[in-house]
């Protein structure tokens, strides 16, 4: 078989290694392959769970493939979103736990999970909440959700952005502290983040989450503050390294970011803040920056009607604003730039427009292949997803439209047209 890149095309009706009845064939789509080369008119052949050629112009079919016939649609690689928090059913986080049975919260959490597979996100990195029996659940087919990696109990210091209590509390939540949901694991001083880090891994996490500096919706922590020691997060780097891993954290201020660039952390979550030193200090480490800017125009615009207080909205103010800069500052850079969502409860259905709002400062290109290729590197799955080559994982997602004009329709559910998963059509929408 011959890829695109050799420039020509072949005629499917031809003899080759491919079976038709094993084979489905994406046909005259616009194929954006997120490799850096121009889109093109073109079919993509699956044949079982792999892509096996990618194919310009259209020829015919072996007679008993399926087709599905894109005119007029777009066709990427399955969209990743690498911050997303399945457990986040309500968007007021601290009352979730004290409200909800962990029952419903596994429940809600599993309908979430199915739901963003339908927007076209093949693979996601739960950011911190959702356990590996979530991931287990997927794998066995127990819910039809995308490739799930989890980061198991966020850790966080003494009164950090995990710290859900309030002042007036003491203990667990209170002393009521739920086991489903989002759950942090408090840990002080490098031994605790130590053990802390190794539990997670021992529990199945893929990779260790850490809260490095402030947060908008923490009740008791500043945006500006500091939260975790250089020794503290070099600790949790060591434990998760030699388990062949790797830290993700939340950090806005460039004074926080730039403690997590040394101790090793892989990448930085959110960064609002970011200034240009900093930006530069992550280029030359090599540390990929995960803008969530959807989540924090959302909750900005919506979270009044679902509780936040007014102490998270007035911390808002900062962050909102400052987004698209930090990612312009970024680009300039040339920090890697990955994608995720960070959306809340309700708020989840607008996880798509977090590409169309990258694509101002990106370009529609630029962020569509933030959230796929620098994502599937950003995750360690560049061998198998990201782009759409032969051999890779046929994770793909049909636009209803054109999607260089209108990024906002992918992760958009009525912007999309057909998702395929490691080869089976998930959701097809295609009339």
């Amino acid at each position: 078989m011959r890829h695109v890149a050799e420039n020509h095309c072949r005629d499917l009706n031809k003899e080759s290694e491919v079976k038709g009845s094993d084979v489905i064939i994406l046909s005259e789509a616009m194929v954006i392959t997120a490799t850096g080369t121009e889109p093109f008119e073109g079919s993509v052949v699956v044949e079982g769970d792999r892509i096996v050629d990618v194919v310009e112009g259209h020829g015919g079919a072996p007679g008993d493939a399926k087709v599905y016939r894109l005119a007029g649609r777009s066709l990427v690689p399955g969209l990743i979103d690498a911050h997303v928090h399945a457990t986040a059913v309500d968007a007021n986080l601290s009352e979730q736990g004290r409200q909800r049975y962990e029952s419903e919260v596994a429940v809600l959490a599993g309908v979430s999970l199915e739901r963003m597979l339908a927007r076209g996100f093949t693979t996601v990195r739960d950011a911190g909440g959702a356990d590996a029996g979530f991931r287990r659940a997927i794998e066995k087919g127990v819910i039809a959700g995308p490739r799930l990696l989890v980061s198991g109990r966020p850790l966080t210091q003494t009164g950090g952005h995990g710290d859900q209590r309030l002042p007036t509390e003491s203990g667990a939540l209170g002393g009521c502290g739920p086991n489903v949901g989002m759950i942090h694991s408090v840990a002080d001083g490098p031994d605790e983040v130590r053990r802390a880090a190794r539990e997670e891994l021992r529990r199945g996490a893929n990779q260790i989450k850490v809260m490095a500096g402030g947060g908008v919706v923490s009740p008791t922590d500043k945006l500006e503050s500091i939260q975790y020691s250089l020794e503290e997060l070099s600790a949790a780097v060591a434990a998760a390294v030699a388990a062949g891993t790797y830290v993700l954290a939340h950090a806005y201020t460039p004074q926080a970011i730039q403690v997590c660039v040394e101790a090793g952390i892989r990448s930085i979550e959110h960064g609002n803040l970011l200034d240009e030193p900093t930006a530069k200090l992550m280029a030359d480490h090599g540390t990929f920056l995960v803008p969530t800017l959807v989540t924090y125009e959302k909750l900005h615009q919506e979270g009044e009607k679902y509780g936040i207080n007014k102490e998270s909205l007035d911390k808002l103010e900062r962050v909102v604003d400052a987004g698209l800069e930090s990612l312009r500052i970024a680009a300039a850079a040339g920090v890697k730039i990955a994608s995720g969502s960070d959306l809340l409860g309700p708020m989840r259905r607008y996880q798509g427009e977090e590409i169309g709002i990258k694509a101002r400062a990106l370009s529609p290109m630029g962020a569509i292949i933030a959230a796929t290729r620098t994502n599937a590197e950003l995750l360690g799955l560049e061998g198998s997803v990201g782009t759409i080559e032969p051999g890779k994982i046929a994770d793909l997602v049909a636009g209803s439209g054109n999607v260089l004009d209108d990024p906002g329709l992918l992760g958009r559910a009525d912007g999309i047209a057909l998702v395929m998963r490691a080869g089976s059509v998930m959701h097809d929408h295609i009339t």
